[in-house]
């Protein structure tokens, strides 16, 4: 058993995966501690936070490792960690993200950006930026993002066993997904190995960003009688763009006849409506465009459409204007 790199002051080297439903991280955590404590003899503990088990939701997931006299007496959320992953490049905005990261940590980010892009991108004070074109990956190896985001911390992390990390992939996925181990295996490979690294020093470019809690603004003294809502939510500001898993569907307008159909199948209604006239030259509803900021890459209109008016592209590949945009002319 190698011994820890880096501990805290209560012995723990520690690590925090910030997610959304749809990418893993659970599973990656799970795997994570597994072949830490099972596998390697650490000590140790792993649990995730999540709310409606739905892609989309936020999900965190965190891992602690000590040595194996010292006794686990902690079970709160990691708050300064050691390495912080982040799942998805659209997350980098979220109010928090990087809370409790310092010059310690090792920040990987699943990104086609190069670490300096990065490190602006979020404002990181000081600390190792580590980014990988997971989603890349994992589109070419029909995969999820995990898998090559654990690579990657098998690799910077200075002591994780990748052949642990393995074995515990193959018990994970073996009883009921057996065929997905091998396409696994290769992903997690090419994350060990596909990934850029660089330490930045605190050159006074950006504040640190200590942890931080956001307490409820309402509780039992000060609840409305009734429990009225006083802000109740709305899903038009709520945007989807993380729960892409890489695909996302384009319109085609050239060829859409304005059925419906897509529009009754998706569940998050994306798709925008303009009355004027259609194709015969008579007033109707005509689909205008999709609003990619309620997509979250689910493709079931791709599915239902007769026309092939909808169809699934990679969307990195994806020309930006028809994202503005909504659809495109072109075929």
């Amino acid at each position: 058993m190698t011994q820890l790199p880096i501990t805290n002051e209560r012995g723990f080297f520690e690590i925090r995966m910030e997610s959304v439903g749809g990418f893993g991280a659970n599973l990656a955590g799970k795997i994570l501690g597994e072949a830490g404590i099972l596998g390697m003899g650490y000590n140790g503990s792993n649990f995730s936070s999540y709310g409606s088990e739905k892609k989309g939701s936020p999900v965190k997931s965190f891992v602690r490792f000590c040595a194996p006299n010292v006794n686990v007496r902690v079970n709160s959320p990691v708050t300064e960690p050691h390495i912080l992953v982040i799942f998805a490049e659209s997350m980098l905005d979220t109010p928090g993200l990087l809370s409790g990261a310092g010059k310690d940590t090792t920040v990987i980010i699943n990104t086609a950006m190069t670490p300096d892009q990065a490190r602006d991108r979020i404002k990181l004070q000081c600390g190792s930026v580590v980014t990988l074109d997971a989603m890349k990956i994992a589109i070419e190896e029909k995969t999820r993002v995990n898998t090559a985001l654990l690579g990657a911390i098998s690799a910077t992390s200075g002591f994780i066993d990748p052949e642990a990390i393995k074995l515990y992939i193959k018990k994970n996925l073996g009883k009921k997904y057996a065929f997905l181990i091998e396409p696994n295996l290769k992903t997690f490979d090419r994350g060990m190995v596909e990934f850029s690294k660089k330490f930045f020093d605190d050159d006074g470019k950006y504040p640190a960003q200590p942890f931080r809690r956001e307490g409820q603004k309402i509780g039992y003294m000060n609840q409305p009688i009734g429990g009225v809502i006083v802000n109740p939510g709305n899903s038009i500001h709520k945007d989807l763009t993380v729960s892409r898993s890489g695909w996302a569907p384009v319109l085609i307008k050239s060829k859409c006849t304005s059925c419906g159909e897509c529009d009754i199948t998706c569940p998050d209604y994306c798709f925008e409506w303009v009355r004027e006239k259609n194709k015969k030259g008579k007033e109707a509803q005509v689909l205008a465009r999709i609003d990619y900021k309620h997509c979250k890459g689910c493709l079931r209109c791709v599915e239902i459409c007769k026309f092939d008016a909808l169809v699934s592209r990679v969307e990195s590949d994806v020309d930006k204007k028809i994202i503005e945009d909504g659809f495109t002319e072109l075929t």
